[in-house]
């Protein structure tokens, strides 16, 4: 299992382009003003988050119009604040064409900087216990990386194994960063966000719909889904919007806060 974790460079980003999770994959470069703005977004996002005094953040952004689907956020990542002082958010991306993804450890800028739908970034505090032990987790290489699945689907069932997408692997992170003697599973892993009250969001997706996005795209898969659920247009999967809404209600983090650029 290939797994990227390390600084990515802006000009290698602008380059190739072959990173996507909750935003456009078009291949064409950014403007000037796509970069000013997102660089502005960035900016304005590392000096509340330093104002928040908090260590650690789940950051998420506004990547793809999802309001179709009831959601306003497409995309998050545990964003820690480093010794040397600037930002770094570990994230999972997937590879452009492909069904793969892989994580990432990217500045705020480089999270921010990308054709976004809306110039607004979100996050919310955990708890000082909560952000002890994500913070231990996102220093450690090898336990940010355990629960990394390469295999992607941009709607992978939330308590399936065979797919992960971005917003799932945070999840289940987060898991085996709170429990790190009993979760080391995947499975480990779910039942704990399980165990924790937390409820995926449920899509409306019909047949046609599930025909046409397997059929032309490689990171979108619905085989996963149990045939009960799918055939009744039932697609769980876990979203930014549930995630929120549940760490907050679960007395992990504080409400969220938002900043419009």
């Amino acid at each position: 299992m290939r797994c990227i974790l390390g600084v990515i460079a802006v000009a290698a980003l602008l380059a190739a382009g072959g990173a996507q999770a909750g935003r456009s994959c078009e291949q064409h470069g950014p403007s000037v003003q796509t970069i000013e703005r997102g660089m502005q977004l960035a900016a304005s996002t590392a000096r509340a988050l330093d104002d928040s005094g908090a260590r650690v953040v789940l950051l998420a952004r506004a990547g793809q119009d999802l309001s179709a689907y009831g959601l306003r956020y497409s995309h998050l990542g545990w964003a820690y604040k480093t010794a040397e002082g600037p930002w770094r958010v570990a994230h999972k991306l997937n590879d452009c064409g492909t069904d793969r993804g892989y994580l990432y450890r990217q500045g705020l800028g480089e999270f921010f900087l990308d054709d976004l739908w809306r110039y607004e970034a979100v996050w919310a505090v955990p708890t000082p216990e909560v952000q002890q032990r994500l913070l231990a987790l996102l220093q450690d290489g090898a336990r940010t990386t355990l629960l990394q699945h390469a295999p992607y689907s941009m709607v992978s069932y939330a308590w399936g194994q065979r797919y992960q997408q971005s917003n799932q692997w945070a999840l289940e992170t987060l898991a085996a960063a709170m429990e790190p003697d009993t979760v080391r599973t995947r499975a480990q892993a779910q039942a704990w966000l399980r165990f924790k009250g937390y409820a995926p969001t449920v899509l409306k997706i019909g047949p046609l719909t599930r025909l046409g996005g397997r059929m032309t795209a490689a990171n979108v898969a619905f085989d996963d889904h149990p045939p009960e659920k799918r055939f009744a247009d039932r697609i769980e999967t876990v979203t930014v919007d549930s995630a929120l809404a549940w760490l907050q209600a679960a007395r992990l983090t504080a409400a969220p806060q938002r900043l419009v650029q």
